[in-house]
């Protein structure tokens, strides 16, 4: 058995090991990262950057579908169903030789195979090949992510029954696709999907698509739905899935009437969450304390076990790339001794990439009304924007949550054209605690989407000129 020395080893290469472990060089520590598949993890393989290939695909064939609006001619657009995942898989393949690069820009040892805990510092290394090694750290960080939850009464096979793994890399495009969960996973699939000619039905536990968006979004986002003939089953449980000679029978029950409806589509995908890659990496060896999937943390990122800490995906929610890199690099920040303030999990943005895409940062109404705080609420319309008009896309609005005491903003929720672009001048207006008066008094160019960020900030103070 080999053994070699570092400062610190990471385990999975994710956005939040793969970043963490860059941040770790920069500030001169000796690095390994132990990963069994492909740099970059779930998120750049087959999770976030194919996804959002396939839906820049969905979304130009929509626009070409309409081209005539724009007063082009064109012959029938198609969709060639094999091309457009052929994309996906060329994309996410470019981004993970990135990652490759950037692991041998930085002077990071990359050791391919199944990573095991063994104590003091030790990991055991299995490769694929069944030989094992034993390196050493001070510290250790675990970055294994996470996978798609499943269901008790579901079971998966990834041919009529599948994950977004299947979604992502499969040969010919369902003509019915039934999606178990709308949360954003699952509406981004119902969109995709959509576009290509499936027909879709996205059946929901909660009351509403988006569960954890603000409601007037996700009424928003139905209404859009029912327009792009996307069937929604809300309030509603999966009660059995059975396979059967015409594809699967689905069994479906209202939870307030209990009233059943059995459909049969030709495939389910099942989108009903993530749980942390906890199983087989040494946990239960070393005591670490876990809460259902995933591993139990302390304000700095540390297990119960001294020197090894956790971040991402398998510490829990909230379940975004984003928040995995920004955890991994104050990890490795405190580890090297620095003074850095902790993550503002309230501010977090998060992204939905449909159409029309959904975007939002901060306190709900609904939240803000569950911390007892009197709020003033701005809206504006896409409709009434010059530039939504100008460019087709005038779905949708933006509406902001104040504080009615003293102005300050407390939450964004966007719904319409480039949202998730948007959405990142609202989280720095969160970060520098802005006020509806700051907002408002910021010049924004004209004309630009943008500009309904202005817009929604006159409304809540009763100042609108546009409405």
């Amino acid at each position: 058995m080999a053994m070699h020395n570092f400062d610190i080893i990471v385990l999975g290469s994710g956005p939040g090991g793969y970043v963490g472990a860059i941040r770790a060089t920069q500030l001169g520590m000796k690095v390994a990262i132990v990963e069994k598949d492909e740099l970059g993890g779930v998120c750049l393989n087959r999770g976030c950057i194919p996804t959002k290939s396939l839906l820049k695909s969905a979304e130009l064939l929509n626009d070409m579908k309409r081209c005539e609006e724009y007063g082009i001619e064109t012959t029938t657009v198609k969709a060639h169903f094999n091309k457009v995942m052929d994309r996906s898989y060329k994309v996410a393949e470019k981004m993970s030789k990135g990652v490759s690069f950037l692991m041998q820009k930085n002077k990071i040892t990359v050791i391919k195979g199944h990573a095991e805990l063994q104590g003091e510092g030790a990991v055991k290394v299995i490769s694929s090949s069944g030989t094992e090694q034993i390196i050493n750290a001070k510290h250790i960080i675990v970055a294994t992510g996470g996978r798609a939850r499943s269901l008790p009464s579901v079971i998966v096979d990834e041919k009529k029954v599948i994950t977004y793994k299947t979604a992502l890399r499969q040969n010919t495009c369902p003509k019915k696709l039934l999606v178990i969960g709308a949360g954003a996973i699952g509406v981004e699939f119902a969109y995709f999907y959509r576009s290509m000619g499936s027909e879709v039905i996205v059946v929901e536990y909660q009351d509403q698509l988006l569960p954890i968006e603000d409601h007037e979004v996700s009424k928003e986002l139905l209404r859009s739905f029912k327009k792009q003939k996307i069937k929604s089953f809300l309030s509603t449980t999966v009660k059995a899935v059975t396979a059967c000679d015409e594809g699967v029978k689905v069994l479906l029950s209202g939870n307030k009437d209990q009233n059943t409806e059995e459909l049969i589509v030709d495939q389910v995908l099942v989108a009903v969450g993530v749980q942390g890659n906890v199983e087989n990496i040494g946990l239960e060896k070393l005591g670490i304390t876990t809460e259902g999937s995933f591993i139990k943390v302390n304000s700095q990122y540390e297990t119960s076990q001294k020197g090894v800490y956790a971040i991402g995906d398998v510490i829990g929610a909230p379940l975004l790339a984003h928040v995995a890199s920004a955890e991994a690099i104050k990890c490795v920040e405190w580890i090297s001794g620095l003074d850095v303030p902790e993550i503002n999990y309230d501010h977090i943005p998060g992204c939905t990439y449909c159409h029309p895409q959904v975007a939002s940062i901060g306190l709900t109404e609904k939240k803000a009304a569950e911390k007892n705080i009197d709020v003033n609420v701005g809206k504006f319309p896409f409709m009434a924007s010059g530039k939504a008009s100008a460019i087709g896309d005038n779905t949708g609005f933006v509406k902001k949550i104040f504080d009615k005491k003293y102005n300050q903003l407390l939450g964004v929720h966007i719904i319409g054209p480039e949202a998730t672009e948007l959405i990142a001048a609202s989280s720095i207006a969160l970060s520098h605690e802005a006020t509806a008066e700051s907002v408002l008094h910021t010049i924004h160019a004209h004309p630009t989407l943008s500009e309904a960020l202005m817009e929604a900030a006159a409304d809540g103070l009763d100042e609108a000129i546009h409405l």
